[in-house]
C-alpha cells in the first residue's frame, strides 16, 4: 500500500491530478487507513499511467473512462474518432494562426486585396492616417454587407484615383476635414469637386441605407465636409 504522493510520482502525474481524477470518476478513491490517509496499490499506479498516456495523446478526459474499459475493437474505433476530432481542431488552429499572422499585414486582413491596394495608394499619395482609416472602415463594412456592389464601387474609385485632378481634389478634401465652416477655401473646393463630377460618367448607384451605415461607422463627416456637400 502506497501514499498518494508515491502513486503520483510513480505514474508521472501530480497529486492535484490524482485528486482531479477521483473527482471526475476516472480513478476510484481507495479506502483510508486507520490514520485517515488514502492508501493506493500498484493497480492504481497502472491505471494512472493509462489515464496520463491517453490524456497526453489528446484524448478528452470525458472519453478516457470509456477507453479504459473498452475492448480492442471499441478502443480502435474510439481512437480513430478522436484522431479526426483532433485533426479538425488542428485545422482550426492553423487557420486562426494564419489570421493572427495576417494582422501584421494590416489592411490586407480586413478588406479585399483590391481595397488594400487602394488604401496603400492613398497613403502613398499623402492622405492622412485618419483619411485612410475612414476609407478602410467604409470598405470593411461595404464588402461584408454588399460584396457585389462594393466590388463595382471599388473599381469606380480606383478608376477615379487614376485621374490626377481627382487625386488633387481628394487630398484637398482630406486636408479640409478640420477647417472652420467659414473658411474661404471651402466654396472653391466644392466648385472644383462639382466640376469634376459633372465631367465624369455617372457613378454606380449605391443603396442609400448601406452607404449611410458605412459612412456612419467610419465617422466620415465633419462640419467642413457637410458645408461642402451642401454647396
Amino acid at each position: 500500500m502506497i501514499t498518494i504522493g508515491q502513486v503520483a510520482r510513480y505514474a508521472g502525474v501530480t497529486i492535484k491530478a490524482v485528486r482531479h481524477y477521483h473527482k471526475v470518476g476516472l480513478l476510484p478513491e481507495p479506502e483510508r487507513d486507520h490514520s485517515g490517509y488514502r492508501r493506493y496499490t500498484a493497480q492504481d499506479a497502472i491505471a494512472l499511467v493509462k489515464i496520463r498516456t491517453l490524456a497526453e495523446a489528446g484524448v478528452p478526459l470525458a472519453r478516457v473512462k470509456d477507453l479504459l474499459v473498452a475492448d480492442e475493437e471499441e478502443f480502435a474505433a474510439a481512437i480513430k474518432e478522436i484522431e479526426e476530432a483532433l485533426r479538425r481542431r488542428e485545422e482550426k488552429i492553423r487557420l486562426a494562426r494564419e489570421r493572427v499572422l495576417g494582422l501584421r499585414s494590416g489592411n490586407a486582413l480586413l478588406v479585399s486585396p483590391e481595397a488594400a491596394a487602394m488604401l496603400d495608394l492613398l497613403r502613398d499619395m499623402g492622405v492622412s492616417e485618419r483619411g485612410v482609416r475612414m476609407e478602410r472602415e467604409v470598405w470593411v463594412l461595404m464588402q461584408a454587407v454588399a460584396p457585389r456592389e462594393a466590388a463595382v464601387w471599388l473599381a469606380d474609385k480606383a478608376e477615379s484615383l487614376a485621374d490626377p485632378e481627382f487625386r488633387r481634389i481628394y487630398l484637398a478634401y482630406d486636408e479640409a476635414f478640420d477647417l472652420p465652416v467659414d473658411d474661404p477655401r471651402l466654396p472653391d473646393l466644392a466648385r472644383r469637386a462639382a466640376d469634376w463630377l459633372s465631367r465624369r460618367p455617372a457613378a454606380p448607384t449605391a443603396d442609400p441605407e448601406v452607404t449611410a451605415l458605412a459612412l456612419s461607422a467610419a465617422g466620415a463627416t465633419s462640419p467642413a465636409w457637410e458645408r461642402m456637400a451642401a454647396l
